[in-house]
């Protein structure tokens, strides 16, 4: 079994290869990048792993003339810059010692004892440089049925790194079958485990929150973890009932992890998950938005199409109610309408803080007219009002 990827055949992938296979590495393509390529997936990142130690890895390298970089040489990482690209390489492990949060490794020198380290079998897939797949731990009977299983025993992987369990459910969101099911075995590790969560810094945990929200339907995954305790320890007050109609109403967008965390809510949210200032801020403002009484066109208009158009959908998903008919159209009218007053329409004759409130009023007029109402007939209006 091979794949045939365009990154296997690049003239830099070649020329790292090449320095290292050269010199006597063992080289290997493993994870994401070999996962995705034979699941037909994009490929972001390029992983790759090897049978010799950073210093060996790092003495090749230069000899070919390629730059070294030191990123986590602890760990038997380092970086290799090849034409601009960075490869990220690392020596064969197997851990020592775990607190749930980080390992103690040491390096190895057989796959085996590489792939057995890993979280997912599925992740466990390495290939060589010719594109040949090395499968150590059969994990590809388990990634051709999107079958997201721990190797070996589920409550040892998770104790190596309680990350693991929103890992778990993240990947399942991503990769597993949906119809299928969850490993049993799996959810009954995860449940007895998650008091665990607790010792995992907010931001790791965010983190792994939003890729998971980011996935295509991410409901399934956010229902069996409220149903198993998880999603209470890592969104306090969070309510998924909305989720899985806000997923379907959506669907013609591109997922946006914002969105959907708006559809859960929950205890201070930004604390909670350590969002950036614009994460937590798109959340609230869609919230805010969702639960409120403005129009899609008025939403278009002070904010944009997309917000107005996800805003409504949430409150759709929230308020169990279907969408508007003309949700289109009132968008496009919004998104484009240019109020027909400026401040020097008023000026002189109105100033100081009376000008504002008449341009706030003129405005909430223009609004409530479809946007209809010109210049004109405003300014007459607010010489009624007057």
């Amino acid at each position: 079994m091979k794949i045939d990827e365009p990154w296997l055949h690049s003239p830099a992938t070649r020329k790292l290869c090449d320095a290292l296979t050269s010199a006597g590495a063992e080289i290997y393509f493993v994870g994401g990048c070999v996962r995705n390529a034979l699941l037909g997936e994009p490929v972001s990142d390029l992983d790759l792993s090897t049978s010799a130690t950073p210093q060996y890895v790092t003495e090749a390298a230069e000899q070919a003339g390629l730059k070294v970089i030191p990123t986590g040489i602890e760990h038997g990482t380092v970086t290799v810059v090849v034409d601009g690209d960075p490869f990220e390489i690392t020596t064969f492990r197997r851990d020592v010692a775990t607190d749930g949060r980080r390992a103690v490794v040491a390096f190895a020198t057989e796959i085996l004892e590489d792939a057995r380290r890993r979280d997912f079998t599925m992740n466990a897939l390495y290939a060589r440089p010719t594109g040949e797949i090395v499968d150590p731990l059969s994990g590809f009977e388990d990634l051709k049925a999107r079958r997201v299983r721990f190797i070996g025993d589920a409550t040892r992987r998770i104790q190596e790194d309680y990350l693991r369990i929103l890992r778990y459910f993240r990947f399942h969101s991503w990769y597993g079958d949906a119809e299928a099911g969850f490993d049993p075995e799996a959810l009954a590790a995860i449940a007895a485990m998650q008091e665990g969560l607790d010792h995992l810094s907010r931001e790791r945990v965010g983190a792994e929150i939003m890729k998971l929200l980011s996935s295509p339907n991410p409901a399934p995954s956010v229902a069996t973890m409220r149903q198993i305790g998880v999603l209470a320890h890592v969104l306090p007050g969070a309510d998924d009932r909305a989720l899985a109609p806000l997923v379907y109403l959506e669907a013609d967008l591109p997922a946006e992890a914002e969105t959907r965390l708006a559809a859960l809510g929950g205890e201070d949210l930004q604390n909670t998950l350590r969002l950036s200032k614009a994460s937590a801020a798109r959340v609230a403002l869609l919230r805010t938005l969702a639960t409120g009484t403005a129009t899609a066109a008025e939403i278009a208009y002070r904010q944009d199409a997309d917000t107005a158009k996800r805003a409504m959908m949430l409150r759709s998903a929230l308020l169990e109610m279907p969408v508007l008919p003309h949700l289109e159209s009132d968008i496009a009218l919004g998104a484009v309408a240019e109020f027909p007053i400026s401040a020097k329409d008023l000026m002189p004759h109105v100033q100081g803080a009376a000008l504002g409130r008449a341009l706030k009023t003129l405005e909430a007029e223009w609004i409530r007219s479809g946007f209809q109402s010109d210049r004109e007939t405003l300014l007459k209006r607010l010489s009624d009002l007057n």
